[in-house]
């Protein structure tokens, strides 16, 4: 993968990309390939002596299961038989939900495995690759990204906004399922375990929490620059996301405005985000307002259903026959929200670093780090002291 606009001056290892790469392939649910692939990154370009140089920045992540695929994936038409891994049969029986049936009649193919390997979660490897880049950046400007779990299947946590950052920032990434709520926890688990037993699978939600998060980044005045947009479609490309929600998200719809916006007090010496002088005594807008962070956590949640591959398979239809057929069974998980929670963390850190770099860009962090720091001063003038009134 390549990843261009990274400031000069970036420390930066392999190390800091291989932790979120292992984190990845954690979760209760797991299946078998997570035995398989041992990710780690190898750094081609962009980097010298321990810092970004300015340059693209290339980075490969090899791909360990591939020998056992190099037959079946060969681009000859007629394969070596003496190539490695077992011949595997055309997949000709749509998943639903998966997608196989929409990609196989969109690009006319007869074998959908030629759709369903790209369309397969396996790339969002490169995605938290670039996203641990991304997140280094935001540290330097001291924001840091979290997640946690907050539902699988009907376990659930009450109420995300009640898990603050710290509390969501300690979970240990060896739980399984990353939720705040130990009680809810279990019943996740006990989710997970029923619908494997059941040779069924379950889907659920999390949420990605980014603090420290300066006011103003993004932009009200044009639709496409509006941040939560660009986080909303962050999220929801990510395979099996079926709805985004930011702060309170979907409950907004059902509540008076009294009970969705937070006011606006004067702090002391208690700001509750970054910007001085100021408080909230609530964060539902999930951090922005307006397309624009507000200088409170940046709070943004995804919704995932379950995955389409079932090893007790819905019916379906074989498109050589034309008879129905139960759906083709590929390798998979039971779930995967706690490894999905991960690349929504990757997700939001690329977007959060492009806004950053928007608004404080430079060819160095030297310089990144001077524009954010002389922002914050402008910020503190602004909000400490009283300004004389229009006209006086």
């Amino acid at each position: 993968m390549v990843l261009d606009g990274v400031p000069a001056g970036l420390p930066l290892s392999a190390a800091d990309v291989n932790r979120d790469l292992a984190r990845r392939q954690l979760g209760y649910g797991r299946g078998r390939r997570m035995a398989i692939e041992q990710d780690e990154v190898e750094i081609l370009s962009g980097v010298r002596r321990g810092q970004t140089i300015g340059s693209p920045l290339t980075m490969l992540i090899r791909n360990r299961d591939w020998v056992n695929w190099q037959y079946t994936m060969s681009a000859e038409a007629e394969p070596d038989p003496a190539l490695p891994g077992a011949r595997r049969a055309p997949v000709t029986r749509p998943r639903p939900g998966h997608a196989d049936l929409a990609g196989g009649l969109k690009y006319q193919r007869d074998d959908m495995r030629d759709v369903l390997e790209r369309a397969s979660a396996r790339e969002t490897a490169a995605r938290v690759a670039a996203g641990a880049v991304a997140r280094t950046l935001l540290a330097a400007l001291g924001i840091q990204v979290a997640s946690h779990v907050t539902a699988i299947g009907s376990a659930a946590v009450a109420d995300p906004l009640a898990c603050d950052f710290a509390r969501v920032a300690a979970l240990d990434d060896d739980d399984g399922v990353r939720c705040a709520d130990p009680a809810v926890g279990a019943a996740m688990r006990a989710c997970v375990d029923a619908a494997r037993e059941a040779g069924d699978t379950v889907g659920g939600a999390f949420e990605v929490i980014a603090h420290g998060v300066p006011v103003g980044l993004g932009s009200h005045a044009q639709w496409d620059r509006k941040l939560d947009g660009q986080l909303a479609q962050a999220l929801m490309s990510i395979q099996a996301i079926k709805a985004v929600g930011v702060g309170r998200g979907p409950d907004v719809a059902h509540l008076p405005g009294s009970q969705v916006h937070d006011e606006i007090l004067r702090a002391g010496d208690h700001p509750t985000g970054t910007l001085p002088a100021l408080r909230r005594p609530t964060n539902r807008a999930g951090g922005l307002e307006g397309g624009i962070t507000n200088g409170e956590d940046v709070r943004v949640s995804a919704w995932m259903k379950p995955i389409s591959t079932l090893m007790a398979p819905l019916r379906s239809v074989d498109l050589t026959t034309m008879e129905e057929e139960p759906a083709a069974i590929e390798r998979s998980d039971v779930c995967a929200v706690p490894a999905a929670a991960v690349v929504g963390e990757a997700m939001v850190c690329l977007v959060l670093a492009n806004a950053a770099l928007e608004k404080f860009g430079g060819d160095s962090m030297a310089d990144v780090q001077r524009a954010a720091t002389a922002w914050q001063a402008t910020v503190r003038a602004r909000l400490t002291g009283p300004r004389p009134r229009a006209g006086s």
